[in-house]
């Protein structure tokens, strides 16, 4: 035990208890021998025992350490009711004890629990009474966990220098080989873990190497599947993802009976892996085994919603998960890049400003590149939806750079594809051929299929002559937006098998009367739809026809959504992809306005139609972003 032989020591430990019942230190001992080797319950066995046999000999202290150690066990099992008891009889044992190492443990445990609940001052309390009961007993241990727990707390609070300051000071004092193997453990894993969240993965690589030398020569395997876990996204970044997928699979199989929080994070490294690869089902499925553990799949369910064109849904899971009252804003700012992509997919363009704009502050806030680029790249995404190309070309060539500089190779690929739309925007192909090429290239190296297969459409549409934004003349068409209203309550109600079933439905009915009246679909997210017609007779008379198709189908059925619809007139730019400018964001939003069952036309519309439709009385509407007044009314 002495010399760190983990298995001997269990195996040894294993004959003498054999032969008499160990003791209650050689319990203690045999206990953390098992946990190294990766056998949770067994050493929880242990522990119980030795508990018990710590009580019996009326030594308070060393119960307490053994209950704390319990407690610990038990929140990696998620079992939150059986932690909060073993802290509890902690508490009452140390209660009456002078102050002592244990008494540090205790306030560990205070400070993770504050963290969860995201009160991070009292967090920042229970890390300085850490800290001053470690310097008042001199002991190196409390303080390396210390400094890296106060280092934790500043981060979340926005201090991020100081933060890491504390953090490198705390691995520095694991390396020097003063501290016992179980904090050295604890303060490589959570100081990796840290600067991951951070997203400084250059930090956080540089933690995890020094980590695995440490275990290597404590002959640990990687502190069971913990280490290797948080490596997994490191390794995910730099884009090898089948060598990543490698050690998340591993990690999972160690650590399946020894910490269910860890296990699932390992699930959801590889759904981010099969997302990227254009593996849908493959993602699916890791994301729900990782909720099943207890690892919310956010943000990358979200993503994954987005591209099965579920975005009410997506948008759905983003706002609920951003609602928790116990998010630290560095867990908000890890969450913020979805919540942006789900609101452009719902056209929640106001939503998706909002977004952008907190992450910024993020990014200011806490410094590192990787969150500056990502608040780059959302900032571009919203300002290429509102069709702003200049704004948005600025934008993604800052995240392209800096995502480059990261070494990252899938986002900046991601970031050079955004790039290249914007350059269509703006009607500059030459440009926009030059990062298509790059960002083709790294896809398929990659083996990021499905981006790989939209940017090579997108390039073969320029090389065969496409539409292009520079040479293309804006052009004068009717534009309408349809969704169903209330879909988030309705799928609540129904399910998702029977939604599923209810939105191909609906999504075949609409397609079909489009053919019928020569709409042109440009874009399908979700239960909403955006269309665009060469007159306003045939998009006011297609309006009327899915409004009438869905009443007939209510009358012979009993049930169909109601659908709300928008319908403008106006110029817009026509693009590669479709069309973009304020009167597409008037139309949206005109659309947004509308109730269940109703058709809100604009008057430009209306008065641009051969045939008289009859309709409401005109009333005035301010539009979000528009600084003039429109009118608009219901079609009868």
């Amino acid at each position: 035990m002495d010399q760190r032989r983990w298995p001997e020591a269990v195996e040894g430990f294993g004959a003498a208890d054999a032969v008499e019942p160990l003791e209650a230190g050689d319990l203690t001992s045999f206990a953390d021998a098992m946990w190294w080797i990766g056998k949770l319950s067994d050493a929880m066995a242990l522990r119980e025992r030795a508990f018990d046999a710590h009580t019996a000999a009326r030594d308070p202290g060393a119960a307490a350490r053994v209950a704390l150690r319990l407690a610990s066990d038990h929140g990696h099992r998620g079992e939150g009711s059986l932690s909060k008891a073993w802290t509890k009889r902690a508490e009452k044992l140390l209660a009456a004890l002078p102050p002592s190492n244990v008494h540090g443990w205790l306030e560990r445990s205070r400070l993770n629990a504050a963290l969860h609940r995201g009160q991070i001052d009292e967090a920042l309390l229970h890390a300085d009474r850490l800290l001053a009961l470690a310097e008042s007993l001199g002991d190196p241990d409390l303080e390396a966990l210390g400094l890296h727990d106060r280092g934790r707390v500043l981060i979340a609070m926005g201090q991020v220098d100081e933060g890491l300051d504390l953090l490198d000071e705390a691995v520095v004092a694991a390396v020097s080989g003063g501290v016992s193997p179980y904090p050295t453990a604890t303060v490589y894993c959570n100081a990796t873990i840290a600067a991951e969240d951070l997203s400084d993965y250059r930090r956080a690589r540089q933690f995890s190497e020094a980590a695995e030398r440490w275990c290597e020569r404590q002959a640990i395997s990687g502190f069971p599947g913990m280490c290797r876990v948080r490596k997994v996204e490191l390794i995910r970044l730099r884009g090898a993802w089948d060598e990543a997928e490698r050690e998340a699979r591993r990690a999972c199989a160690e650590l399946e009976d020894f910490s269910m929080g860890f296990a699932g994070e390992g699930f959801y490294q590889i759904g981010e892996i099969r997302l990227r690869m254009g593996d849908r089902d493959g993602a699916d499925a890791a994301f729900a085994e990782s909720h099943r553990l207890g690892r919310e799949p956010l943000p990358g369910l979200a993503r994954l919603r987005i591209l099965q064109g579920r975005g009410e849904t997506a948008a759905g899971l983003m706002a609920r998960a951003l609602a928790d009252p116990h998010l630290t804003p560095l867990a908000r700012a890890r969450l913020l890049p979805a919540e942006v992509e789900a609101a452009v997919a719902v056209r929640d363009y106001g939503r998706a400003d909002s977004a952008a704009t907190e992450l910024e502050r993020a990014a200011d806030a806490f410094g590192t590149d990787i969150i500056r680029a990502e608040a780059e790249m959302a900032r571009g995404l919203v300002a290429l939806a509102a069709g702003e190309a200049d704004r948005a070309i600025a934008h993604l060539r800052r995240a392209s750079r800096t995502w480059h500089g990261a070494e990252a190779p899938y986002e900046t690929a991601m970031a050079r594809k955004l790039l290249a739309e914007a350059y269509l925007s703006a009607g500059e192909d030459d440009a926009a051929i030059m990062e298509l090429e790059p960002a083709l290239a790294a896809f398929e190296s990659l083996g990021a299929a499905y981006d790989a297969a939209q940017a090579s459409a997108l390039r073969d549409q320029l090389g065969r002559g496409g539409v292009r934004p520079g040479r293309a003349r804006r052009e004068q068409a009717t534009f309408m937006f349809t969704d169903i209203v209330g879909s988030t309550a309705l799928i609540d109600a129904v399910g998702d098998e029977a939604w599923g079933r209810l939105l191909a439905w609906h999504d075949s009915t609409i397609r079909s009367l489009l053919a019928e009246h020569r709409g042109r679909e440009i874009h399908h997210a979700g239960d909403g739809f955006f269309v665009a017609f060469g007159s306003a007779d045939a998009a006011l008379a297609c309006a009327r026809a899915i409004r009438r198709t869905f009443r007939e189908h209510r009358d012979r059925n009993g049930f169909a959504p109601s659908v709300r619809i928008g319908v403008h007139t106006g110029e817009a730019l026509r693009t590669a992809s479709g069309y973009e400018g304020a009167e597409v964001h008037a139309a949206a939003r005109i659309g947004a306005l509308a109730r269940g069952e109703e058709i809100l036309a604009s008057r430009s519309a209306i008065e641009a139609a051969e045939r008289a439709r009859p309709h409401d009385a005109w009333r005035s509407v301010t539009l979000r972003g528009f600084s003039s007044p429109v009118d608009v009314a219901a079609l009868e």
